[in-house]
């Protein structure tokens, strides 16, 4: 990951700005730099991933214009070509440095054209603005806010803006931002077109372009990684990488030291691609003296993420100690596109493509923001494969009454798509999904409600849930999540929408806890 800052306003002073600009250091530890232009300032903290050397430090300027972007642009090779055939020169192997020349060329136009999982602002020197822009989905963070003298800041993450913009806001995916407008260019959530294809179809195709999509995420100059929970998800890229891959690849788990789910599930994976596999086990204390820095690193107070987080963010800091792996690559986005458990509960077709686009839309503000958050605090990029632009769009595509779970068998789509290649054991590809927190350990969820009912007495909860009037805490852990947010980001509850929970709408779902283990389809999924 990298770190990008923006700030319009011609007064802020060189210390103040790199002051702002610190707060996300460890998302770029390699360099920082800043750069003054007419109407403000960029600043760049760099992860070198592409383009090791210092020719690829950011902001990039030319022709009187300047760019800073934490981005992956897959594909930059050809567009590179592309932009040499019409006399560009470029000194460096970024795959950022083609923006410029982009925008020259196509303007604002070039944000649809672009592959890729980026967060970027632009100086357009001419004009003498800033124009900035984030992927459909929202992979890369990106925040805004005004200052007190209505001057609009850009920001990675909403701790750069903490003190400056009383009213912190995420960016919203798939839109760009010019002369005071946010403009959509691409809504992954609108299907144009219903595919009608036949199910031979729909599974070749899901298999050609997610095995695609993890194949451009594994180009890369610096070490990868690769994060594995045992899960259906996360094997499926294992598996996939380590055949494209001429060597081992390298493969992390973790869990609870005393009821770890998916060690035995990810040991299993490992074997048999035969990985360079490491554990990380983690006690009760460590997840409890983890609560405050991963609620910290997030922005949120969500009990789904904050929960799911903590295993993640543990994991990570053990990588980034003990490794030298720069990327890694994940398994997030494929619930939204392909089911929970609770939409099993779905009562129609419509219905269930009504979640997933609501799930695909709020992504940024949950599983997207757990894995950024979790990956880039501990100075390292996160790729997320089944988050492929292309991907993404053809599933939501696909007629929903394909995707609703008629076979006996969650996500039924996928590992069918998956079951002629064998990545994976046939036991793994036919495991049904157990939660992330829960997975990690039983006794997490139950460690975190157990400390959160000692913080608080039934009054002090009373008394404590009266105070916030936006998603009101409704449980301890809830109101210990909201103290802990409110302390670090007060007063800016609105960056996530609410509590990530099922659908209560549906019969079957009117729970108050989002672990699937409260569903009653749960079954053996967490075995």
């Amino acid at each position: 990951m990298c770190a990008i800052l923006a700030y319009e306003g011609e007064e802020v002073s060189e210390d103040y700005f790199k002051g702002l600009l610190e707060r996300t250091a460890s998302r770029g530890p390699d360099k920082s730099r800043t750069l003054k232009v007419k109407n403000g300032w960029l600043g760049f903290n760099r992860l070198a991933i592409m383009g090791l050397n210092c020719k690829g430090m950011q902001p990039f300027e030319l022709n009187g214009n300047a760019v800073i972007c934490n981005g992956e642009l897959y594909g930059f090779t050809h567009l590179r070509d592309y932009l040499k055939s019409l006399g560009y020169s470029f000194n460096s192997d970024s795959d950022c440095e083609i923006l410029l020349p982009l925008y020259e060329k196509l303007g604002t136009a070039m944000f649809s054209m672009l592959d890729a999982e980026f967060a970027c602002v632009i100086y357009d020197g001419e004009k003498n603005k800033f124009i900035a822009a984030r992927d459909p989905i929202g992979i890369r963070p990106l925040y805004y806010g005004y200052d007190n003298d209505k001057h609009i800041v850009f920001a990675s993450e909403p701790k750069n803006l903490t003190g400056v913009c009383d009213r912190i806001e995420p960016f919203p995916p798939g839109h760009y931002y010019e002369d005071g407008k946010f403009i959509c260019y691409r809504d992954l959530t609108k299907v144009k077109e219903v595919r009608t294809d036949n199910l031979e179809t729909v599974i070749e195709n899901i298999h050609d372009k997610l095995l695609l999509g993890i194949k451009k995420r594994l180009q890369a100059d610096a070490p990868v990684g690769f994060l594995l929970s045992g899960g259906l998800d996360s094997s499926l890229v294992c598996g996939v990488a380590a055949r494209l891959s001429d060597k081992p690849i390298e493969t992390f788990a973790i869990g609870m030291d005393i009821d770890a789910i998916d060690l035995k599930y990810a040991r299993e994976v490992a074997d048999y691609i035969h990985s360079n596999h490491h554990e990380v086990i983690i006690t009760k204390q460590d997840v409890i003296d983890a609560i405050e820095p991963v609620i910290h690193a997030l922005g949120t107070y969500d009990i789904t993420t904050v929960r799911a987080s903590i295993g993640m963010y543990l994991l990570c800091k053990w990588i980034h100690e003990n490794t030298d792996i720069k990327v890694v690559l994940t398994g997030e986005i494929s619930d939204e596109l392909f089911g929970y458990k609770y939409t099993d509960f779905a009562p129609s077709a419509e219905a269930f493509q009504e979640e997933a686009e609501k799930r695909i839309r709020e992504l940024h503000m949950y599983d997207v923001l757990r894995a950024d958050r979790c990956i880039s605090v501990n100075s390292l990029e996160a790729r997320v494969p089944f988050g492929d632009l292309d991907f993404v769009d053809y599933v939501m595509s696909i007629d929903p009454a394909k995707k609703l779970n008629t076979y006996g068998k969650g996500k039924f789509l996928l590992r069918k798509a998956f079951e002629k290649d064998e990545f994976i054991p046939r036991s793994i590809l036919m495991r049904e999904k157990a939660a992330f927190s829960d997975a990690v350990g039983h006794s997490l969820r139950d460690d975190i409600i157990e400390y959160a009912e000692a913080t608080y007495t039934d009054a002090a909860f009373e008394a404590g849930k009266a105070k916030y009037s936006h998603a009101t805490p409704f449980t301890k852990e809830s109101l210990l999540f909201r103290d802990i947010f409110e302390k670090y980001y007060e007063n800016q509850s609105h960056m996530v929408v609410d509590f990530w929970m099922p659908n209560k709408s549906w019969k079957g779902c009117d729970v108050n806890d989002p672990s699937a283990r409260v569903l009653s389809n749960y079954g053996a999924s967490g075995e």
